[in-house]
């Protein structure tokens, strides 16, 4: 679907549709800003029932097995609904939560888009930059320091690791880890990390034997705790000029298995050089939409090192809105109005946070990080996404559960420190 610049405050409240795969907290997140800036219910679409997002009164909740069935069953769906929206008269944009649902979504914009604004990039661009050892190459040309890193092909049956070559310990991790995200087998983590040699090989067998016919990445492991880590997230106009951008610090992920690396809490603070080699980048490669960045601060040389880029907005994106930035406004002025966005930071003084403080106290060990982040919560100065005053009962109800299994499950996953 082509921009219109001639739609109307009222057309929108009236017309606009926004679709998004998936019921975790990046829907809700966007829905409750379509909600407040448009006056629009979502319709979110979910292979299961995600409580917390299915209770609330902003979004429209679909329970669809056909999101778990492959790409041809979620395009399927799609051409159906966005053939009942366009009827109706509609202006469905549509989003997705995980990398894979944005590799999806990317594969088949041209088709999508009879129906759909799909504000994602094509997909020649997008395969490009994910592919991990495709975006260091990138890097490297650039200027931007990331990991030293390594290359093994999981699909080539010749290919071996002289794993006593390496000095550990290391981290290893999928290249496509959209195409990895759809896969299960024992012992599957998001990232793994090395302690030795023989684990290594295990690892590179395991994912071979899996099925997975990608590269492994192996980089070196830079050392430091969760609070080392930034996150940047970026919104880039057609010509791949930044408009928007918002980052912070971590001060806690999930050490869960599935879910090792998501960030938890996040604290405002703006870098101006990752803020440069972002921009620099999405110039470079012409790159539009959000874009996520994740990065970690090496004590050794002093330098921020990018991991990878991630082709969506992040399950994060949130903490852009805690700043002043309205990311439901970006997707419409950029891809149904057309309209010329102007330049906006959104760091502000709210700490983005999905965990209690207690779980602050007692898992994040450095005295001085712990202090200012407890501050926040003292202050008030919190942002959680799903807390929503106008909300249903029922959704805030699933909101505190979620909130509150927070502290078991990183007492089960992180040391408690003293």
């Amino acid at each position: 679907m082509n921009p219109d610049p001639t739609l109307t405050a009222d057309d929108l409240r009236e017309r606009l549709v926004p679709v998004a795969l998936g019921g975790e907290i990046l829907s809700y997140s966007f829905a409750r800003c379509f909600h407040e800036t448009y006056g629009v219910k979502t319709i979110v679409v979910s292979a299961i029932d995600v409580r917390v997002t299915s209770s609330s009164r902003l979004v429209d909740y679909r329970v669809v097995p056909a999101m778990h069935q492959g790409d041809e069953a979620v395009v399927a769906y799609l051409r159906t609904l966005g053939e009942e929206l366009a009827a109706a008269g509609k202006i469905p944009l549509v989003f997705g939560n995980a990398d894979w649902h944005a590799r999806i979504l990317s594969a088949y914009k041209e088709e999508l888009s009879r129906w759909f604004v799909v504000p994602y990039n094509d997909f020649p661009l997008l395969d490009e930059i994910t592919q991990k050892e495709r975006f260091y190459r990138i890097c490297e040309e650039l200027g931007i320091a990331y990991p030293k890193t390594w290359v093994f092909d999981c699909a080539d049956p010749d290919a071996a690791i002289d794993a006593d070559a390496f000095t550990y310990p290391l981290i290893a991790k999928p290249s496509n880890s959209g195409r990895y995200d759809l896969m299960s087998f024992p012992g599957k983590e998001k990232v793994y990390e090395v302690a030795g040699p023989e684990q290594l090989v295990r690892i590179f067998d395991m994912l071979r034997e899996a099925g997975y016919d990608r590269e492994l990445v192996v980089q070196d492991f830079i050392p430091g705790p969760d609070e080392a880590i930034r996150s940047l997230t970026t919104f880039s106009d057609a010509a791949g000029r930044v408009r928007a951008v918002a980052g912070g610090r971590v001060i806690l992920q999930d050490h869960s298995p599935a879910r090792i690396g998501n960030p938890m809490c996040i604290m405002p603070e703006r870098v101006e050089q990752i803020i440069d080699d972002a921009t620099r980048f999405c110039a470079h490669v012409g790159y539009r939409g959000f874009a996520n960045f994740d990065i970690k601060y090496d004590e050794r040389d002093g330098r921020y090192k990018f991991f990878e880029v991630n082709t969506r907005a992040g399950r994060n994106t949130y903490y852009m809105a805690l700043g002043g930035v309205n990311i439901a406004k970006l997707f419409v002025d950029e891809y149904v109005l057309g309209r010329e966005i102007p330049y906006q930071e959104g760091y502000g003084d709210r700490l983005y946070t999905c965990v209690p403080a207690r779980v602050v106290r007692n898992h994040v060990a450095d005295p001085q990080v712990r202090a200012e982040t407890l501050a926040y919560y003292r202050d008030g100065r919190i942002g959680y996404p799903y807390d929503c005053p106008g909300d249903t009962l029922a959704h805030k109800l699933w909101a505190k559960i979620t909130w509150m299994h927070q502290v078991d499950k990183f007492k089960r996953y992180m040391d408690v420190v003293a």
